[in-house]
């Protein structure tokens, strides 16, 4: 839903070319015969309220790698950039498929605007036409949302568009006169409306906005022939201090945008046992005899996969192997099958799923380490303990909130059962 304000873009250079929208080419990438538009989402270390905040995760992934995903799955975008003055951050952008914009210090004070930002991004790439900022704070953002957008601006020769959610708020603003008073703002207090019959107000939800480089340039965001973008309230998700960050990750698990994953097609779980299932160290008894410790919620998750119809198998690797005695009682405990990889994980992985015709989309993935790279890059769900070293990090796409042999496992199975539950409700 959108509306227009303003005049019409004559004064706008860019209207002198016709607005379409970008066409894919034959590999789904956006072709180049129309105006560049670049996204651009504003990530500075020196966040006050929640350091590096993001970077943190939120539900397994990097508060960034939200919009970051949805920007470059929604494929209207010619360039995708963080815009970050943190090695960290950048860091992560690049995992996550983005480009980055290194700010300058002139631009990454505490009273640094966000249009500074952006204009400094504008004059350093001049070949940018259209500039969307996306707000690295807004989790729930999908690709269909930017889709809409982007046409608005390509199909209508809109010079800004901006996202908004309805309200039904009453309000009150306060007078200064030495005692407690206020006057209503958008009711008569006489008269108050019901809300089937009040159709509410407008509010910046701050998801994104769309803006020409000529406006920027004036240092405006929203001029020239604007339109806003209306989102649904499940959709916006603004996390500003740290009270927000559980109810956000609630939201995010319901409403977030969970990229090209196909969660319906998985069929198995392969887990290693040493430093996912358990922490990765052998306790020895005073009789020699060698013990595991296993965490029983991740007993009791392995449980609830299987009853979701989903195999788990347990992996033994040569690098950590776990002693048969120890094994037979684990897969015991488990009611799972436990096997003992002798070779390159990967090969070794991929002959197994050859056994049980299966592709890897259908495989869901717990490693850990350098050995486990490989699987967690093919498989159609990887992740990895808290605790994983940043090389493993870097490959999976779900980065438990647990530690290895603390609920882990029992997280990655949860992960998984709400992406098969979201599925089934759709």
């Amino acid at each position: 839903m959108a509306t227009s304000t303003g005049p019409d873009p004559a004064a706008d250079e860019s209207s002198d070319r016709p607005a379409k929208r970008p066409r894919l080419d034959s590999n789904g990438e956006v072709s180049r015969g129309h105006r560049h538009i670049a996204a651009v989402i504003l990530a500075r270390g020196g966040s006050k309220g929640i350091p590096l905040k993001n970077i943190k995760m939120l539900a397994g992934v990097p508060l960034i790698g939200w919009v970051v995903r949805a920007a470059v799955d929604s494929k209207v975008f010619d360039s995708v950039w963080v815009s970050t003055d943190h090695d960290d951050i950048e860091s992560v952008a690049k995992k996550c498929g983005a480009r980055v914009h290194r700010r300058s210090a002139a631009v990454s004070k505490d009273t640094s605007t966000s249009l500074e930002t952006l204009q400094e991004f504008s004059k350093l790439n001049p070949d940018v036409d259209v500039i969307c900022n996306i707000q690295a704070t807004s989790p729930c953002l999908h690709p269909h949302h930017l889709k809409e957008a982007v046409e608005m601006i390509t199909k209508h020769g809109y010079q800004s568009v901006f996202s908004v959610v309805r309200r039904h708020h009453f309000r009150w603003q306060e007078v200064k006169n030495g005692v407690t008073s206020t006057t209503a703002l958008n009711l008569n207090p006489a008269q108050r409306p019901r809300r089937q019959d009040w159709d509410g107000e407008l509010c910046e939800n701050g998801s994104f906005y769309f803006a020409t480089k000529e406006l920027i340039g004036q240092g405006i965001l929203q001029g020239g022939k604007t339109a806003y973008f209306e989102m649904q309230p499940e959709y916006s998700v603004d996390i500003d201090v740290d009270i927000d960050w559980p109810v956000a990750e609630q939201r995010v698990l319901r409403y977030g945008y969970f990229g090209k994953d196909k969660p319906e097609l998985l069929r198995l779980l392969l887990c290693n046992v040493s430093g996912c299932l358990t922490d990765g160290q052998v306790y020895m008894s005073a009789g020699a005899e060698e013990m595991l410790s296993v965490n029983s919620r991740d007993l009791t998750g392995i449980s609830m996969l299987k009853k979701w119809g989903m195999e788990v198998i347990l992996i033994s690797s040569s690098e950590n192997p776990v002693p048969k005695p120890l094994a037979d009682k684990l897969s015991q405990k488990t009611g799972c099958e436990l096997v003992h990889l002798t070779e390159q994980k990967q090969v070794e992985v991929e002959r197994l799923m050859m056994k049980k015709k299966l592709a890897w989309e259908e495989v869901a993935y717990l490693g850990n380490d350098v050995p486990d790279v490989g699987c967690l890059n093919l498989a159609g769900l990887g992740a990895v303990p808290l605790d994983a070293p940043m090389v493993a990090l870097n490959a999976a796409k779900y980065t438990c909130q647990n530690p290895a042999g603390r609920g882990a496992v029992r997280d990655f199975i949860e992960h998984i059962l709400r992406l098969k539950e979201r599925v089934s409700c759709q």
